[in-house]
């Protein structure tokens, strides 16, 4: 009985207990010279979060008013994610974002950014809010991908190509 007991609450516990991970995925546009971001991060989390930044009712999923919501997001993203190709920061510019089933996915680009040899990313998304977040990492130039995962505190990454 006391094995029976044991699996039943270890398997409650994998039920009720949330994970928190986002994926960011980063591709070079080589024909356009152009970096293409996008963060895939649970929505409400996203939600919770800029809510108590901005200590405003917010439902990013039917928004009431969506300028006001993407200038938060994009604030949100401009502070907790950061990019450089060969040393030079990356300027990020925040296009909007979707709802998908369970997830916001924010989009980003940045211009004339030439291939580049390696590449560094600060991404931090949600670790004020969740001390067990991960944040996947995938960069992709010239067909080649690599990634890694940063789990918070950690959240700087570097690719070699």
């Amino acid at each position: 009985m006391g094995v029976l007991l044991y699996k039943w609450l270890v398997s409650a516990w994998m039920v009720f207990h949330p994970f928190y991970v986002s994926v960011t995925e980063i591709t070079h546009n080589k024909s356009g010279n152009e970096l293409e971001i996008s963060c895939r991060i649970f929505a409400d989390d996203l939600e919770n979060t800029l809510r108590k930044q901005s200590k405003t009712p917010l439902d990013i999923i039917h928004p009431a008013n969506k300028a006001a919501t993407d200038s938060l997001i994009a604030g949100y993203l401009r502070k907790h994610l950061f990019i450089t190709t060969d040393g030079k920061p990356v300027r990020l510019q925040y296009l909007g974002y979707k709802i998908e089933e369970e997830a916001a996915w924010c989009f980003l680009s940045a211009e004339k950014i030439p291939p580049f040899k390696t590449a560094h990313v600060r991404n931090n998304v949600l670790y004020d809010e969740h001390p067990n977040q991960i944040n996947m990492i995938h960069v992709i130039l010239n067909g080649i991908r690599k990634s890694t995962k940063l789990d918070n505190p950690k959240a700087d990454a570097d690719f070699a190509f």
